[in-house]
């Protein structure tokens, strides 16, 4: 069944949830798929890597055109979405291709002062068979198609794949253009694989040679996911993104100098894809006076005069109206909202809530998935300090300073700021998180479980694990070992080594 979140109508499938036998099946033919994708090599592997990405590409329309009809997402978005998917695929090429990931180091026999010293060689090598969920407001670049596949793949794991029930059909089309390009490309179809209904995740991540899961998710998910690792006989890593409130901080200064534009930014940011996404822009700080009362009054007039916004599903809608209860109960005031919406589907008003600083608390500080953030008025800057640490740990904090902002003051907001996320934003808004190699996204509990981001070259490190090899000959060593092996970069008795070649460092 999939459902239409712009009218609420449902509509049958022929897809069916995956008994505990075909996950079993599924797992097994991951372990086989493993084997491929060693013996595949690097080069092999970002040649898939490629291929999956034209593979999406090519069926862009078709994509596209089913993710619409379940998401309520508008084209434009998706299209853009699906060219990142497809991105992701081919930056993993790239980072397998350059070989640093791997950690390369060599440490020949020698006398020390210690004593004498065996030859010890090390390297990141793969886990095993991945389990990934994929997240309900990105359905391609956080679902099926991407990030965790992607990076996972590189690593040399196979994956299989949790479908969202709020995107079912796009999560198979999906899964098929990725099978098809591994096909093409010489692979087993147990190098990817899909299963259907939550019954299936949870006995997924029990499989015994299942040796990582993933999650884009909410914290009721992720704690589901996590009981089920717990009753495993042997642990594995997790690696969750859950809930994150992002703080924007507007310096005096900056709302002076462009208020209006500060106010439209926010307002795109917070709005933006219904406000469903995990780096929405959930407290905003705006100090009193002019300048501050300026911000606030455009983002009024913007919001009252929003459209509705069609959320994902029925769950995310109920929990919007909730949520929002529940902010007011806590103390935050409605600054302005959008009309009513009066069409059908899972459709909700945009609204700005407020609070004074003294007001703020944790019970205020959650996360409200939808658009929808609440602005803190302060009255001195320097005095945020105290009033940070209230915020939970998000993936992202943001900055809007001016020339004639207190210098001092800014960098104690940002020292903060890092305490508690994974990146830092200034004059800008966090939402857009750019597919690089210096990406980082993940932040303190409770936006990740982790240190390691699911964005970003470094997301492969979660698929790795380090082994070292003691006096071995250099036959049976891995290729990026041996004597003479130039291809990547290599750590050779401390000294980095890039073509064979010892860097310099700098002065």
């Amino acid at each position: 069944m999939t459902v239409d979140p712009a009218d609420g109508r449902a509509r049958a499938t022929q897809l069916r949830e995956t008994t505990d036998t075909e996950v079993a099946a599924v797992v097994a033919a991951a372990r086989a798929g493993g084997a491929w994708l060693r013996e595949a090599g690097r080069d092999g592997r970002a040649r898939t890597l490629d291929q999956i990405g034209a593979s999406l590409e090519a069926r862009r329309a078709e994509l596209v055109a089913v993710a619409v009809a379940e998401t309520g997402l508008p084209t434009a978005r998706l299209d853009l979405e699906l060219t990142r998917a497809a991105t992701q695929f081919r930056m993993f090429a790239d980072v397998v291709r350059d070989g640093g990931y791997l950690e390369a180091a060599i440490d020949h026999a020698g006398e020390t002062v210690l004593g004498p010293a065996p030859d010890v060689r090390r390297m990141l090598v793969p886990l095993g068979p991945v389990a990934v969920f994929g997240a309900s407001n990105f359905p391609f670049a956080f679902s099926v198609a991407g990030g965790d596949t992607a990076s996972a793949l590189a690593a040399g794991c196979p994956v299989v794949v949790k479908a969202h029930p709020s995107h079912p059909l796009t999560s198979d089309a999906s899964y098929r253009a990725i099978a098809d390009a591994i096909e093409a490309t010489g692979g087993p179809a147990g190098v990817i694989g899909i299963v259907f209904g939550q019954s299936a995740g949870l006995t997924l991540v029990r499989d015994p040679a299942v040796r990582a899961a993933t999650l884009t998710g909410s914290l009721h998910a992720g704690r589901a996911i996590q009981t089920a690792i717990n009753a495993r006989p042997e642990p594995i890593p997790f690696y969750a993104e859950l809930s994150s409130i992002n703080p924007v901080v507007v310096l005096p200064g900056a709302a002076a100098a462009r208020g209006r534009q500060i106010a439209e930014g926010l307002f795109a940011s917070f709005t933006g894809s219904g406000g469903q996404l995990c780096t929405k822009p959930g407290l905003v700080f705006v100090p009193t006076g002019e300048a501050g009362d300026a911000v606030v009054r455009h983002l009024r007039a913007l919001v009252a005069a929003a459209p509705g916004a069609t959320l994902l599903n029925e769950r995310i809608r109920d929990g919007f109206h909730t949520g929002q209860e529940l902010l007011q109960r806590a103390g935050a005031r409605v600054l302005a909202t959008a009309p009513a919406p009066s069409s059908a589907g899972f459709v909700v008003a945009p609204a700005v809530l407020e609070l004074e600083l003294p007001d703020l608390s944790a019970s205020v500080a959650q996360e409200c998935f939808g658009p929808l953030t609440i602005v803190v008025r302060y009255d001195d800057a320097a005095g945020l300090d105290q009033w940070l640490p209230t915020i939970p740990g998000s993936l992202t904090g943001s900055i809007h300073a001016d020339e004639s902002d207190d210098r001092a003051t800014v960098l104690g907001i940002a020292d903060r700021l890092a305490a508690q996320c994974g990146r830092l934003v200034f004059n800008g808004y966090p939402t857009g998180v750019r597919v690089s190699w210096a990406q980082h996204h993940g932040g303190p509990w409770p936006s990740t479980n982790s240190v390691h981001t699911s964005v970003g070259a470094t997301a492969i490190r979660r698929f790795l694990r380090p082994i070292a090899w003691q006096d071995a000959p250099d036959w049976a060593l891995p290729p990026e070992l041996r004597n003479g092996f130039d291809g990547i970069p290599r750590r050779v008795d401390g000294q980095l080594e890039v073509a064979g070649h010892a860097v310099a460092p700098t002065a």
